[in-house]
C-alpha cells in the first residue's frame, strides 16, 4: 500500500484516539469532583439528622472567618466534626496561636483504597496515642477547615473532621490531592501556646 495513502487513513484515527484519550482524562477529573461532591452532599445530610436526633458527638461547624448572620452560607461553608474523645483541657487555640497534635489525613473512600487514602500523617506506624509523634503548627497556616476545627478544640480531644474542597485545597491540586476533594482528617490536639510563648517540652512516652 502507498505509504502517503496509509499515513492520509492513519492520521483520522490518531486524532480521534487522541480526543478520545483527552475525554478520558476530563471525564476522570469530572468523575472525582462528582464523586466527592456527592459524598459531602450525603455524610452533611447524615449529619444533620444526627445532630437533630440530638448525637451530642456529632457537630455541624461553620468556617472561622464567617459571620453567624451570613445569609448566603451554603454546605461547603460548614466542617463536620465526630467527636472520638474528649479532653479535659480548658480553653481553645486561637487564630494566631501555635498547635501540636497528632492527625492523619485521608481522601474518600474508593474501590482501592476504602479507608480512603492516606495522604499525610505523623503516625504511619499506627502506634497509641501516648507513643506517636506529634507536629507542631501555626493554626494560621493550615487550610481552613483544619484552622477551623482547632479554634473548637480543648487540648485532649481527638476529632475526625470531614472538610469540604471549599475548606482545603479547592480547585487546585496539592502533591497527591486531586483537586475537589474532601479531606477527612483524624486529628488529636496536644497542646497549644498563644503568640509570643513557647509550646511545652513534648516527651512521649516510650514502648514497652
Amino acid at each position: 500500500m502507498n505509504i502517503k495513502y496509509l499515513t492520509l487513513l492513519l492520521c483520522p484515527l490518531m486524532l480521534l484516539l487522541a480526543a478520545s484519550c483527552s475525554d478520558d482524562d476530563d471525564n476522570s477529573g469530572d468523575a472525582w469532583q462528582k464523586a466527592n461532591a456527592a459524598y459531602w452532599d450525603s455524610i452533611y445530610a447524615d449529619t444533620q439528622a444526627k445532630v437533630a436526633a440530638g448525637n451530642a458527638s456529632w457537630k455541624i461547624i461553620r468556617k472561622y472567618s464567617l459571620e453567624s448572620s451570613l445569609s448566603t452560607l451554603g454546605k461547603t461553608d460548614y466542617i463536620i466534626v465526630n467527636v472520638l474523645n474528649e479532653g479535659t483541657g480548658s480553653g481553645c487555640p486561637l487564630y494566631t496561636d501555635s498547635v501540636r497534635v497528632r492527625y492523619t489525613g485521608r481522601l474518600i473512600p474508593t474501590a482501592q483504597y476504602p479507608e480512603g487514602y492516606v495522604f499525610d500523617t505523623n503516625n504511619p506506624y499506627n502506634l497509641p496515642d501516648s507513643q506517636a509523634a506529634v507536629s507542631d503548627f501555626a493554626v494560621s497556616s493550615l487550610v481552613p477547615g483544619f484552622a477551623t476545627a482547632l479554634q473548637y478544640m480543648h487540648i485532649g480531644d481527638k476529632w475526625e473532621v470531614y472538610i469540604p474542597w471549599t475548606l482545603g485545597y479547592g480547585e487546585t491540586a496539592s502533591g497527591s490531592i486531586p483537586a475537589y476533594s474532601v479531606l477527612r482528617f483524624t486529628i488529636q490536639l496536644v497542646a497549644y501556646s498563644h503568640a509570643g510563648s513557647s509550646l511545652p517540652t513534648f516527651n512521649a512516652k516510650k514502648r514497652i
